[in-house]
């Protein structure tokens, strides 16, 4: 094996201690766990003594996780800008115009995307997509 080959064996032996260590927990949990009978009552929602009313979960409007997706994709694009706005001024003079080309198309392509998603009528909330 060679030498830059052999830094990595701390973390797979890591990787592998972890694995079998949760692959045992698992098992030992699954032979010695109690088993426990399915009862209605006991598998019903606990609401203060009462009845339970309708049901425990409720669905939720797929425009919720569509403007979560779009959130975390517009946030990524800060994570992006955020280092080469601080690093700019200091890379200006080593070669200005690929910094500034790469960081252009690489807001263009945002735009695009920013574009099509009003186009889709992502941001509208009323609109039935």
């Amino acid at each position: 094996m060679s030498d830059q080959l052999t830094q990595y064996l701390p973390v797979l032996f890591l990787a592998a201690f972890a694995v079998a260590f949760a692959t045992g927990m698992l098992l030992v949990s699954v032979l010695l766990g109690v088993k426990a009978r399915r009862n209605p009552v006991k598998d019903s929602p606990y609401e203060c003594g009462m009845l339970p009313m309708g049901e425990g979960s409720s669905r939720f409007s797929v425009k919720f996780y569509l403007v979560a997706m779009l959130f975390i994709l517009f946030d990524i694009e800060v994570v992006f800008l955020y280092p080469w706005a601080v690093v700019y001024r200091d890379m200006l003079a080593e070669n200005a115009g690929a910094i500034f080309g790469s960081m252009v198309s690489f807001l263009g392509i945002l735009f695009v995307g920013y574009v099509y998603a009003l186009k889709k009528q992502a941001f509208d909330w009323k609109s039935s997509t």
